[in-house]
């Protein structure tokens, strides 16, 4: 029997220790490379874009000779005005790609020794940089299948059960749950949406798929509307899964992971930080046959590429 690729040696090419050993230096060098690999880590001016700068050793800052700019390898990226080591944001990154369910935040805070919000601000930047791998602009083609999951919005029941109510009327919801609608490209992209109804996965289709694609969808009635459009297999899962290649099996393993993140590692997520969330676990499903060290460098350089966050920089609570 064939051993799993993430049993294998070769699935493991990063690790906490071989970071912490290298030091401060070796992580700060690693930063550089991914924000300017056209010229293997030397500084660019962001500004005027001139390859001529100045070292500001004292400070780990540069100057541009051009136009007199002071910048450090994080300003103008998501991590810009950052406070936290080198060291420590790659450790952050790399206990978040190897965590393939997730990492609650609470341990991500003892691990590095910080507050739990320095640990779920920074766990979310790195969820923005994710996303921008995940929403490309590009239209699915080929073969895509489209499924929902509905997350959050429990009601407790009540304790004596006289007081107890029907739970499925929408009077007596929470009014925060949310269904992830999915589009994934068969043995391709995966991309995730939030939206109050799974009905709402039409118009996303509409958007976001090539029109020579077909489709796969399970019974409900919403998804008739496809045949408008593409040509689509239908799998009734009160009789079977998988009718002779027909399935949203690809949609229902990303949901899965998605379910086991949130149940399982975070308990609780609210319907305003979802769609992160759902990021995440795409960018983890579409990536689980890369190594770690891969993985770790992918999101280091999507990080130095995504421009400053507006929802997790400065007094981001206080905006809210």
């Amino acid at each position: 029997m064939a051993q799993h690729f993430l049993l294998s040696a070769a699935s493991r090419t990063l690790s906490l220790r071989s970071i912490y050993k290298a030091g401060e230096d070796a992580a700060y060098q690693t930063f550089c490379e991914m924000r300017w690999p056209e010229t293997n880590g030397e500084a660019v001016c962001p500004r005027c874009g001139n390859h001529e700068t100045y070292t500001i050793t004292t400070r780990r800052k540069f100057k541009c000779k051009g136009c007199a700019h002071q910048f450090s390898v994080t300003s103008g990226t998501i991590f810009a005005s950052r406070k936290m080591d080198f060291v420590d944001l790659l450790a952050a990154i790399c206990i978040i790609v190897n965590a393939s369910k997730g990492v609650s935040m609470v341990q991500l805070s003892r691990d590095l020794d910080c507050q739990y919000k320095t640990a779920f601000v920074l766990a979310h930047k790195l969820r923005e940089a994710m996303a921008e791998e995940i929403h490309t602009g590009e239209v699915l083609e080929g073969h895509i299948e489209i499924d929902g999951a509905y997350f959050g919005g429990h009601v407790r029941p009540a304790n004596v059960k006289e007081n107890r109510v029907d739970r499925r009327k929408k009077e007596h919801q929470t009014g925060k749950r949310r269904v992830v609608v999915a589009l994934r490209e068969r043995e391709g992209r995966t991309l995730p949406f939030v939206a109050m109804n799974e009905s709402e996965g039409v118009a996303l289709a509409n958007e976001n798929v090539d029109r020579l694609a077909t489709m796969s969808a399970d019974e409900a009635s919403h998804w008739d509307m496809l045949h408008n459009a593409w040509n689509v297999d239908r799998v009734n899962h009160s009789e079977c899964y998988s009718d002779h290649g027909k399935h949203t099996n690809m949609a229902e393993s990303y949901f899965s992971r998605l379910r086991r993140m949130v149940v399982g590692q975070h308990h609780h997520v609210s319907p305003q930080y979802l769609h992160q969330y759902a990021n995440h676990a795409a960018w983890l499903e579409d990536n689980r046959r890369s190594d770690n060290g891969e993985l770790a460098h992918r999101l280091v350089s999507n990080a130095m590429d995504a421009p400053v966050s507006r929802n997790w920089k400065g007094y981001w609570q206080r905006a809210a």
